[in-house]
């Protein structure tokens, strides 16, 4: 087997980046969710948003959003 195909750039090169929404500095490979897959391996293809406050973000969006909790059923 060869070295070389085994490691990539992106495991011999630990980049890390700074979260826009909570400003934490986080591990760039196991951070942040990969957005564009044809460019992988690349830091511009990772979010600028880590995986926690994007799992918080659409948890609440999603609580915010549902129509139906304040409807009431007609009176009539």
């Amino acid at each position: 087997m060869n070295l070389e195909e085994q490691y990539e750039l992106e495991h011999l090169l630990l980049q890390e980046r700074k979260c826009r929404s909570c400003g934490e500095t986080k591990d760039l490979i196991d951070g942040f969710y990969l957005t564009r897959k044809n460019r992988k391996g690349f830091p511009s293809a990772y979010a600028y948003e880590c995986k926690l406050c994007t799992i918080r973000r659409i948890m609440e969006n999603r609580k915010r959003n549902t129509t139906f909790s304040d409807w009431l059923y007609p009176d009539w």
